[in-house]
């Protein structure tokens, strides 16, 4: 870039040699052979050129070189005169290769009550995919369709279940009432509360922090907030807790063996820094290793993965390291995996790890999630009071027509499933709450699916005027044969309208909404997200850590950067 100083009694010349001397840098010998005349000021676009042309200086200097004496001592003037005001090009921001991976989501087909009367699927306490769409929210970006798993952003809020009772690990709550969107629709809500359990009241824990420190995990939404989340964890323990630190890059290896000393354990991840390729296999099996060697009879003993999920070393395919975590699982150890960064985040392998491996997925995107996920929810976290949950309904073709289960796609079983232990399900951690949302087109209403000709009209039966046969499966901590919960859902439970209905259900419901108007709206029918909004707003009841008023900022975003004749998005 070329300062002019337009004082009239300075000197010119020196500085039209200084601006021709740049523009032969830039353009070719013809170009300079047409400069404009030693008086004229140079164009607009030329001195844009200019600004821009520091990585062609060495070429410029090579051709002064070869010019006639007098002329190189001219320029050689100029150069000394005026270089400083010859400034380097700003360079442009590296642009980012998108290469961040989602699992394909087939969002549930709404299912006929007269053809297939039943239900299975196993619960799911991830909150992950709602700490990403946030983060793509506020970058100003809608999220992929698959990147957008309802129940994950339903189950991100806690709800006001009550407590449980009956020495039981946790309680069972139903709500159903008219729904929010679309003719003759009705959303049932299953709620599960986990028993709470006091941080000082938990078993000891046997926790192994594996970090991944490979160059992919050089920037500042990653190591940086992976460590200082690390460290608020690390606060937390107790003096019977042990810890220890493996990393992974281009090989493994254990940074600090189990030990009781917080100093240690808060240097250990201080020295933490970035470089090299991503073997994230032998970081896992490394882990799991170091978790046994100090395991501990009837407490907490978890691997905690910390990683943007780039594997580039070693297997990387999701399949097999899910082969490889299920493995590891049978011998007490947990999986607990936390997701950081963008460009290069693999959501799909961190959220299916989590679940072979008796674990939850999280996204870390601020330090304020690390603080929610690791220090507010510690005990839900680490801590286990049911494990492999399932749930199964039955419908009462007589009472409902059609039913759409909300979200839970990939946790979908087979009916036999149920009742088979040996089927793996998700864990609820102590003081979760669950929730499960059905939409329902009860008998007589209208619809989505238009009917059979020859199909046989529904048998009214000796229904007692239940709509829906409830039933849940799980297994205690430590294993053992499986408890079954029933709970039959009575016709004279339904809400007489949306507004009837409490709280929690309304912004549960908001949320729904939410997330399937981000997938695009298949099944809302009228639903936009200024009524997500409005929902929201009027349900928002106690909110002691402004969770639920963000979400209604969040809906704002989507609003403002949904196009308004927008097409509709692939699935």
């Amino acid at each position: 870039m070329v300062i002019l100083n337009r004082s009239p009694t300075m000197n010119t010349r020196p500085l039209v040699i200084a601006v021709s001397l740049v523009l032969a840098a830039c353009g070719s010998t013809e170009t300079a052979r047409n400069a404009a005349p030693a008086d004229a000021p140079a164009p607009r676009q030329e001195a844009a050129a200019q600004e821009f042309a520091a990585p062609e200086v060495a070429t410029a200097q090579d051709s002064a070189a070869a010019a006639p004496a007098p002329a190189r001592a001219k320029q050689a003037e100029a150069q000394m005169l005026y270089r400083p005001a010859i400034m380097p090009a700003p360079q442009p921001y590296p642009v980012i290769e998108e290469r961040e991976r989602y699992a394909a989501i087939d969002e549930s087909a709404v299912k006929v009550v007269a053809e297939a009367p039943v239900s299975t699927f196993a619960i799911d306490v991830d909150t992950g995919a709602y700490a990403n769409v946030r983060r793509l929210l506020n970058q100003g970006r809608l999220p992929p369709a698959d990147a957008v798993r309802v129940e994950e952003l339903v189950n991100y809020f806690p709800y006001d279940y009550p407590a449980v009772a009956n020495g039981r690990p946790f309680a069972v709550h139903t709500e159903i009432a008219p729904a929010p969107w679309g003719t003759d629709k009705h959303l049932l809500r299953i709620g599960i509360k986990a028993q709470e359990i006091q941080r000082q009241a938990l078993p000891p824990a046997n926790l192994v922090f594996l970090v991944d420190v490979s160059g992919s995990m050089h920037s500042r939404d990653k190591l940086p907030l992976l460590q200082a989340s690390l460290k608020l964890l690390a606060r937390q323990l107790r003096a019977q807790d042990t810890v220890a630190l493996v990393t992974y890059a281009g090989q493994s290896g254990v940074v600090l063996p189990p030990t009781r000393d917080r100093a240690a354990l808060l240097a250990a991840i201080d020295q933490l820094q970035a470089g090299g390729s991503t073997a994230g296999e032998s970081g896992i099996r490394l882990a799991y290793a170091t978790a046994r060697q100090a395991y501990v009879a009837g407490g907490i003993n978890r691997v905690l993965l910390a990683t943007d999920g780039d594997f580039n070393v070693g297997v990387a395919d999701v399949d097999t390291l899910k082969q490889l975590v299920a493995r590891e699982r049978a011998s007490g150890v947990s999986l607990t995996t936390l997701g950081f960064g963008t460009g290069n985040y693999h959501e799909a392998l961190m959220e299916q790890l989590a679940d072979v491996g008796n674990g939850s997925y999280h996204y870390i995107d601020t330090l304020n999630e690390g603080h929610k996920v690791l220090v507010e929810e510690m005990t839900s976290t680490l801590a286990t009071v049911a494990r492999d949950v399932k749930i199964q309904i039955e419908f009462n073709p007589a009472e409902v027509a059609e039913y759409r289960l909300i979200g839970y796609e990939n946790r979908a079983l087979r009916r036999e499933d149920f009742d088979n232990d040996k089927v793996d399900a998700g864990d609820v951690g102590a003081g979760h709450t669950v929730t499960a949302l059905y939409e329902l087109t009860l008998a007589g209403g209208a619809g989505r699916v238009a009917p059979l000709r020859y199909a046989r009209p529904a048998a009214a039966g000796n229904s007692k005027g239940e709509l829906a046969h409830l039933r849940l499966r799980y297994q205690p901590p430590a294993g053992g044969a499986s408890r079954l919960l029933e709970i039959p859902l009575q016709k004279r439970q339904v809400r007489p309208s949306f507004a009837a209905a409490s709280d929690d259900f309304r912004f549960a419901s908001a949320v729904a909404g939410f997330g399937q108007l981000l997938r695009g709206g298949r099944y809302v029918d009228d639903l936009d997200y200024a009524a997500v909004r409005r929902i929201a707003a009027g349900a928002r009841g106690a909110d002691p850590f402004g969770y639920r008023a963000q979400f209604e900022q969040l809906v704002t975003l989507a609003d403002t950067l949904t196009p308004a004749t927008a097409a509709p998005r692939d699935e």
